[in-house]
């Protein structure tokens, strides 16, 4: 089985130490440590599996080879596009914020 290197982009760190800090500041460290496993976990997934998310906001957002995969356990969804070499991170957004709006914010539109 053939694994491909999962890199996010610069939001996506960004959107990840967000979802951190804000688990710590509500005084929840051990689910921040969740967090971090999830996430490792989802990265692993779409390593091995990237054509297995979801690309439904591929087509709400006209960006083709978009796809996301959830984590388990917590509201966030991972979004990405599969190249040739290397999975894409683009974003890793919590479930219930306005997705068309991420795209003003990563300067896709």
């Amino acid at each position: 089985m053939t694994h491909k290197p999962v890199i996010p982009r610069e939001q996506a760190n960004r959107d990840v130490d967000d979802a951190i800090a804000w688990y710590l500041n509500e005084g929840a460290e051990q689910a921040a440590l969740d967090f971090i496993a999830a996430l490792e976990k989802a990265y692993g997934h779409i390593s091995r599996h990237p054509a297995s998310g979801s690309s439904r906001y591929a087509h709400e957002l006209n960006l083709p080879g978009l796809r996301s995969w959830p984590l388990a356990k917590f509201p966030y969804l991972v979004f990405y596009v599969e190249h040739t070499d290397h999975v894409d991170v683009w974003r890793v957004l919590h479930a219930e914020r306005d997705i068309p709006a991420w795209m003003k914010e990563s300067g896709v539109e």
